[in-house]
């Protein structure tokens, strides 16, 4: 799932100074050219033979990796079971990924420049005043984008087959191939279940998602996760134009003790969902509890689709083995407190693509585990730090219900609500200023100390 993190810059202003923020990550658009830095000690492959890669999965991570591979010369294998999957995912993408993947702006439902925060107390708290004229907050269908990133792919010079990834066989000896093993399905066939088939390749990039089955062949280790729990709900033509370029946040203990409930806008209905980490039995609790929050302004829609998936909370602890890796999901490459995740998976199976393309010179040598190191070394580098502040921030703000209420209201600020969509808009962090900065930091601390006399008054209410 991926929601507009209100919260990654506001995250950073509070605890990190001036001098500590990250580095831009800056952007790599799809037209750059690949150069080559293959180590002499590769060995060279055949003359004829292209590296081969297996890329399990097909969505954002896969879609990116495979098209990425294909255009730098390697031989791409896509394998993706479900061809119009529809993750629960509220679909929000930055505005830096529309430019830097190249995608139409057909592919965007909604463009939201009005995000409502709404407190336990239903206080709410419009954010978005800062925007430029042309800045938004992209909105799309999973199926929508995962199928264009596919195809794309496919039409980049890879394979794209219509399978369930079984298992993979480790090489016998040091060069060797892996064996992919996996289920075919064609409806032409007739065969319920697919066909058992298998195929060789030099390298595979898992990119399967939160239950990878690469990830568990290779010993990735486990992570905690959260349940997203989402309806699409068609809602009458007066009550949508509400929300023609908004989204609403709900935060507090009834639509979740961990995270928030959203309401997120598509080309005609919307998205309403929540997720948890700590309480996943009561996920449809939590669910009914969001639908009631927002129950005015989706009132008289129905259902049309209902969707749970888990997200992953950290990386897993071991993302590579050999010359098997992973990306996305699979890697656990979803922010916490917001629960972002497309443009980190579709920026990990780019980088990953680009490190075997490099490593292999264009695919003409074998790739190792120092190749697929190097994506990790560079992803982490940039993105570490996000990672680690919003873990923070979650355990700050997110606690109890008087903390949510000081979120929402540090959110009123516009210095906030400025580097917030400039780090989640560009993926990038820019230069504060420094008396801003502690202007934020006593009204942070100023908040919190209101949140925990209200949280004791309400506990002395109750005994």
């Amino acid at each position: 799932m991926t929601s507009l993190s209100s919260s990654a810059a506001t995250a950073r202003a509070t605890f990190l100074p001036s001098s500590c923020r990250a580095a831009p990550a800056g952007g790599s658009r799809r037209s750059r050219l690949l150069v080559a830095r293959a180590s002499s000690s590769s060995p060279k492959l055949p003359a004829g033979r292209r590296l081969r890669v297996a890329v399990v999965g097909g969505g954002p991570a896969g879609g990116a990796a495979a098209e990425a591979l294909a255009k730098g010369g390697v031989e791409t294998v896509l394998i993706e079971r479900k061809m119009d999957n529809c993750k629960p995912c509220g679909g929000a993408i930055p505005l830096c990924m529309v430019s830097e993947f190249d995608l139409p702006l057909d592919l965007i439902d909604r463009r939201v420049t009005k995000m409502k925060m709404i407190s336990p107390s239903n206080v709410a708290v419009d954010i978005g005043r800062t925007l430029a004229p042309h800045e938004y907050i992209g909105m799309v269908r999973r199926e929508v984008l995962d199928d264009y990133l596919r195809t794309r792919a496919q039409k980049a010079g890879a394979e794209v087959l219509n399978g369930l990834f079984l298992r993979y066989e480790e090489p016998k000896e040091r060069n060797g191939t892996y064996t992919v093993h996996y289920n075919h399905y064609d409806s032409s066939s007739g065969k319920v279940g697919g066909e058992k088939r298998s195929f060789e390749v030099d390298a595979i990039v898992g990119a399967d998602g939160a239950n990878s089955r690469v990830a568990k062949d290779m010993g990735a280790g486990d992570y905690e996760y959260a349940i997203a729990f989402q309806e699409r709900v068609k809602i009458p033509d007066d009550k949508m134009r509400y929300y023609e370029e908004r989204a609403e946040m709900y935060v507090g203990d009834d639509v979740s003790p961990d995270f928030y409930g959203w309401v997120f806008p598509k080309c005609d209905h919307v998205a309403v969902g929540t997720g948890t980490v700590t309480h996943k039995a009561d996920i449809k609790k939590f669910q009914a509890a969001t639908r009631l929050r927002a129950k005015d302004k989706i009132e008289g829609g129905k259902i049309i689709r209902v969707e749970a998936h888990p997200i992953p909370e950290h990386p897993r602890p071991k993302r590579v083995s050999g010359r098997v890796t992973l990306v996305g999901d699979a890697a656990g490459y979803v922010t916490k407190c917001s629960g972002e995740g497309i443009y980190f998976a579709a920026k990990s199976g780019r980088m990953c693509a680009e490190a075997i393309v490099a490593g292999s010179a264009n695919g003409t040598r074998l790739v190792d585990e120092s190749d697929l190191r190097k994506y990790l070394a560079e992803f982490d580098r940039l993105y570490w730090p996000t990672y680690k502040v919003l873990d923070i921030l979650q355990k700050v703000f997110y606690r109890s219900n008087a903390a949510r209420e000081a979120f929402v209201e540090m959110c009123a600020d516009d210095y906030v609500q400025r580097m917030t969509f400039d780090s989640y808009l560009y993926k990038r962090v820019v230069p504060g200023n420094p008396i801003e900065d502690i202007k934020l930091a006593v009204n942070t601390i100023g908040s919190l100390v209101r949140a925990t006399a209200l949280r004791r008054e309400m506990k002395n209410l109750t005994l």
